[in-house]
């Protein structure tokens, strides 16, 4: 026999779960905007390893939410979630990060038990999976927008790389060449040389600036750029030739990739549709009639249909989307 939840607990249990996430958004908010404030001295404990003074001042929620991303952040998973952040230009720490989580989540379990409530367990099931679901929609959109940047990234970088190139016969130095790509360039190539200027100008070499340029900024051709230059330090030679070949080695990848992403717009929107396509019609159907799609949450006859049927098309649709993904994979 199924367990089903009292009708008119159910507007209680809902309303006191989105209070509850509000309050959990608001607070992460308010934490955001108090982190773009952080005087200078705070930001420049990373390049100067020292220790920034305790303010009294400060509130107490404050510090314990700064102790907790301290500690946090030392962990293989935080370091994760920091480089992640950095590369999406995300103004946020890793504690904010995972109380955006911790919020999504509970949007996840409000949805859930809207989207189950033919039964108990219905109910239970789906405020489970939700649950899991919109805590990694979070990761989701910074890893689209990190994705999103690297792309625009290397985009620019052919155009930026003649720049370099064309100063450096100027007369500027390497250094020099550098802000003026800070200056001149569009984003987000300007805000990651103007990181690696500034670096320089706290007192890291070239080398590991550029390096953690690269760190912030995954691309192969970034990477080509930089073993070049790392080169031409150690021997000679010149830079600005060589920046040249890399300059248009670079714009025919892009290219390339260009007519490569044009040919395959097809099969990717298909992936996008055969997945999406059934999972919103059944999320559809249980919203408008939740007892027509009820019988497969619970324990009736056939006894394997309530966990069989869901499961198997999960997988099924799973396997479409990752062969159509497999096949539109070109590497340039």
């Amino acid at each position: 026999m199924d367990l089903l939840l009292a009708p008119e607990m159910q507007p209680i249990i809902i309303g006191v779960l989105i209070v509850l996430l509000l309050v959990l958004v608001g607070a992460v908010f308010a934490l955001m905007r108090q982190s773009a404030t952080v005087d200078v001295s705070r930001r420049l404990e990373t390049f100067a390893g020292g220790k920034a003074q305790e303010r009294p001042s400060e509130p107490i929620a404050r510090q314990a939410i700064e102790r907790i991303d301290s500690v946090v952040a030392r962990s293989k998973q935080g370091s994760s979630i920091r480089n992640e952040l950095a590369r999406a230009d995300l103004k946020l720490t890793v504690a904010e990060f995972i109380g955006l989580k911790l919020g999504a989540a509970l949007l996840g379990v409000v949805f859930g038990l809207i989207l189950g409530r033919a039964s108990f367990l219905a109910q239970v099931a789906a405020a489970i999976v939700c649950a899991i679901v919109f805590s990694f929609l979070p990761n989701l959109y910074v890893s689209l927008r990190a994705k999103q940047r690297v792309k625009a990234f290397n985009n620019q970088l052919g155009d930026v790389i003649t720049m370099m190139a064309n100063a450096l016969r100027g007369g500027y130095s390497f250094l020099q060449t550098l802000d003026m790509v800070s200056r001149e360039a569009p984003p987000p190539a300007s805000t990651e040389f103007r990181r690696v200027v500034q670096e320089v100008g706290l007192g890291r070499s070239t080398e590991e600036a550029l390096q953690n340029l690269l760190r912030r900024v995954p691309s192969d051709d970034l990477d080509l750029l930089i073993t070049a230059v790392s080169i031409q330090m150690e021997v000679g030679g010149n830079l600005a030739q060589i920046l040249d070949t890399i300059g248009h080695t670079i714009r025919e990848r892009v290219r390339i990739k260009g007519e490569i992403s044009t040919l395959t717009a097809q099969g990717r929107i298909s992936s996008w549709i055969i997945t999406g396509l059934p999972i919103a019609l059944a999320a559809f159907i249980t919203v408008v009639n939740p007892t027509y799609m009820a019988p497969l949450f619970t324990f009736g006859m056939p006894p394997e249909a309530w966990c069989c049927m869901p499961v198997t098309s999960l997988v099924m649709i799973a396997m479409g989307y990752f062969a159509i993904q497999k096949i539109i994979d070109i590497e340039v």
